[in-house]
């Protein structure tokens, strides 16, 4: 059986399986980006949010050009205990405690935005 977890503010939830396991698809993943002046902690910050969260990171990648962090993530959110736009604002301010910019997209937004 499936349920949808939906906040109080209407946006769009993580999905939420309840019984059994969702088979992973564009919907439910998401791609995060980070990017600042580069320090210690950030990934500790944003990955921290995620585990919490029950999210699990499926790739991600990241590098360090002159003092610029940049890192990109692309995680499943299926099981996640946190809505899209709850996630959302806990990884900002998580970057914001980093000094890092965060943003997250569904993957299929991303897909279609970002399409050649």
């Amino acid at each position: 059986m499936v349920s949808i977890v939906i906040s109080v503010r209407g946006a769009a939830p993580c999905a939420h399986v309840e019984g059994t396991l969702m088979a992973e698809t564009a919907s439910n993943r998401i791609v995060i980006t980070v990017l600042g002046e580069n320090r210690p902690g950030i990934v500790a910050g944003v990955t921290r949010v995620l585990g919490e969260a029950n999210v699990d990171i499926r790739d991600i990648t990241q590098s360090i050009l002159e003092d610029i962090f940049t890192m990109t993530m692309l995680a499943d959110c299926s099981e996640s205990t946190l809505d899209f736009t709850d996630l959302q604002e806990a990884l900002v301010q998580a970057g914001e405690l980093s000094g890092v910019t965060v943003n997250i997209q569904r993957e299929d937004v991303f897909n279609f935005m970002y399409r050649l």
